[in-house]
């Protein structure tokens, strides 16, 4: 079907046409019977108001004052019973005496450990022929004194053959003692693996 030949069809708005007719029968019918007019007087009747006043609350109860404390009777006397105490008995103590007993024994000393042994000594050599001497020159002390004499030293050799100390074992004078020192430090040995010690004596004599 199409949609404007629907529109035009005067069924389709039979409905509402009728609702609006009825509508005006009514309102018709309303302005004929005085229906309205009635409604107006209801409205325009004057309103009555009340006043209502508003319920006072009672006063609250006061409460009745306290009662005045009473203050307590005093407590009946009452003698105090005698008592009777007897004294204790006093029991002397048992004293118990242990047997003494020994001592532990000591500890028996614990000796100190031996003291390691010297280190050893390098080889001594007597007369020992050095590559290098300085022969001692006679003291003009001893000599202005007519002395003669010995003197024993020792020379310690390092490994590389210089001499590292002279040491005086012997003397017949002490006059004697620098001189050998001075001249045995200058001495010089054959380089070695080991160091050793060198036994020397010299013998100053005054020659005619």
């Amino acid at each position: 079907m199409d949609y404007a030949q629907y529109e035009r069809n005067p069924f389709k708005h039979l409905p509402s046409i009728m609702a609006v007719v009825a509508l005006h029968i009514v309102v018709g019918y309303a302005l004929v019977s005085g229906l309205a007019r009635k409604v107006v007087e209801v409205i325009k009747a004057p309103i009555e108001t009340k006043i209502i006043e508003e319920i006072k609350k009672p006063p609250p109860d006061v409460p009745p004052p306290p009662p005045p404390k009473l203050a307590p009777p005093p407590p009946p006397f009452i003698p105090a019973p005698e008592i009777n105490i007897q004294a204790p008995v006093q029991i002397a103590p048992t004293i118990t005496v242990a047997p003494a007993e020994k001592p532990p024994p000591a500890p028996a000393p614990i000796a100190a450990p031996p003291a390691p042994p010297p280190p050893p000594q390098p080889a001594i050599r007597k007369e020992y022929k050095a590559s290098f001497r300085v022969e001692p020159t006679y003291p003009r002390q001893a000599i202005s004194a007519g002395v003669q004499g010995k003197v024993i030293a020792w020379v310690r050799v390092a490994p590389n053959g210089t001499v590292q100390d002279v040491q005086i074992r012997e003397s017949s004078n002490r006059i004697f003692d620098r001189e050998v020192i001075r001249a045995l430090s200058q001495w010089k040995f054959n380089p070695e693996p080991v160091g050793f010690i060198g036994e020397y004596e010299i013998v100053f004599n005054l020659k005619d």
